[in-house]
């Protein structure tokens, strides 16, 4: 799964922001029980683990020219609810950069 969120802030901004952020990111998960681990392979991108409901996340997030593109591998299982949480990823995804 892919989702663009647009932003129209320097690219250094963003950058602080989702840094400072990330922890935040668990906030935004229904339910409470989401654990959340990043991590910073380069400058312009965070690898992102979501633990929930016996399910391991796995994704990245890149921050380019003016957006930030999150990849999630969604199992099988999962895919019937792609688009709700495409929704809220563009959603949180606008409130962590404000």
């Amino acid at each position: 799964m892919r989702v663009a969120v647009p932003f129209d802030i320097p690219r250094e901004t963003v950058r602080d922001r989702l840094r400072n952020r990330s922890h935040e990111i668990a906030n935004h998960i229904p339910g409470g029980m989401a654990e959340v681990m990043t991590d910073w392979p380069s400058e312009d991108r965070m690898n992102l683990t979501v633990r929930a409901m016996g399910q391991d996340l796995k994704g990245t997030v890149d921050i380019e020219d003016s957006q930030l593109v999150f990849q999630i591998a969604l199992p099988m299982a999962l895919s019937f609810i792609e688009p709700m949480i495409a929704g809220a990823i563009k959603h949180q995804g606008q409130k962590l950069l404000k």
